[in-house]
């Protein structure tokens, strides 16, 4: 047999310039955050700061308004999750218990949706806001990232739900329960970490998006955290990047924590419900 260390080692060989590639921009982002604003472009460049600068901080947080940012972003990725999921729970029940015409159909269709990008359909997004007087108002947003997550959101949840015995269902029917409350009493309870998951997924792809709120607002007052630090670079003579990457480590930080706090459960919330 081989031995595990040796095999650890070799492992470790091998997935090191990928690992080296993909924390190299984080590297930069938390050198660049703390250095002292004259070593920032400085040539030669320096890779480790004369001193931690955290003042940088604060400076950025009084000179870009990044907290209203993210104030905004905060009450849009929560309130997304929260319609998305408050639609996708009995689409997906009704999915994965109940027989209806086109039900093959409806669950290929949510495959297809996975395929379209937001920029795809970004125009016909923005006409329709419009139409409804949405332009540069929160709310829009918030439907936008729930027609995008919703799709994905049913397709989890089904997976799960099939995986719950139907033994219990057929005993709560022969109580006389409903089906809402065969959801309600039986599913939730038991689909607690899929729900969980799935809220991570779509919360952190409400914090991290760019598109859509770049294409739907309009005013400061209404950026979201990514908006507020893309205007950091854009529109400007000269772009202050120790604040630029101060506002950046900022936004990454939120997700970083959840991601690594839940990496397994993430991980395995991909393949919920492939094996019963």
């Amino acid at each position: 047999m081989e031995n595990p260390v040796r095999k650890s080692i070799l492992m470790w060989l091998c997935l090191s310039p990928l690992v080296i590639l993909i924390l190299f921009p984080f590297a930069v982002m938390i050198s660049t955050a703390v250095k002292p604003r004259v070593e920032v472009l400085m040539y030669p460049p320096s890779w480790f700061p004369s001193e931690i600068r955290l003042q940088n901080f604060v400076d950025m947080w009084q000179a870009t308004r990044l907290g209203p940012a993210v104030l905004n972003s905060l009450i849009v990725s929560i309130a997304a999750t929260v319609l998305c999921l408050l639609v996708a729970i009995p689409a997906a029940y009704a999915a994965a218990r109940m027989e209806f015409t086109g039900r093959k159909l409806f669950r290929q269709f949510l495959l297809v949706t996975q395929m379209l990008s937001p920029i795809v359909l970004v125009l016909g997004i923005f006409r329709l806001m419009a139409k409804m007087g949405f332009v540069d108002q929160l709310p829009a947003l918030v439907l936008a990232y729930v027609a995008f997550n919703l799709a994905f959101s049913v397709w989890m949840l089904q997976a799960y739900f099939q995986t719950i015995p139907r033994e219990l269902e057929e005993a709560a029917t022969l109580d006389g329960a409903s089906a809402i409350q065969r959801l309600w009493r039986i599913f939730l309870p038991l689909a607690i970490p899929a729900i969980g998951i799935t809220a991570v997924f779509i919360f952190i792809y409400c914090w991290n998006e760019f598109v859509l709120a770049m294409t739907l607002l309009r005013t400061p007052e209404k950026s979201t955290l990514t908006l507020q630090t893309f205007s950091l670079v854009g529109g400007r003579y000269q772009v202050e990047w120790d604040h630029v990457m101060a506002a950046t480590l900022v936004a990454s930080v939120p997700v970083a924590v959840i991601f690594a706090l839940l990496q397994r459960s993430l991980v395995s919330g991909l393949t919920v419900g492939a094996v019963k």
